[in-house]
């Protein structure tokens, strides 16, 4: 298996866990924040490249690179920028939630 079909894969299963919180967000902030992660991929990823601090196996990737970064390196970039603000409203749900549950007990 190559990593783009790897990678598509966990983003479709993360797409797909997290689509009822990601389509409540707003996209912006999360256009931006994947935005940005990915020009830092780019630029982290060329400059660990060009040290040698690690090969890709060329019968894994495409072989697109932007800069110097692999295509694929792209979707780990991505899925944070989606699982985070997702992880981040679940939670912050769960502990308004739990901090109601503490008041009513509480009052009665």
């Amino acid at each position: 298996m190559t990593n783009i079909v790897l990678n598509l894969l966990v983003l479709a299963v993360l797409l797909a866990v997290s689509w009822r919180v990601l389509r409540r967000l707003h996209p912006g902030p999360v256009v931006g924040g994947a935005l940005v992660l990915c020009v830092l991929t780019m630029v982290f990823d060329t400059l660990m490249i060009a040290a040698d601090l690690y090969v890709f196996d060329e019968d894994k990737i495409l072989g697109v690179y932007l800069w110097g970064a692999p295509l694929e390196d792209f979707a780990y970039a991505i899925a944070a920028a989606l699982a985070m603000p997702v992880l981040w409203t679940v939670l912050e749900h769960r502990e308004a939630a739990r901090a109601a549950a503490t008041t009513t007990e509480d009052a009665a």
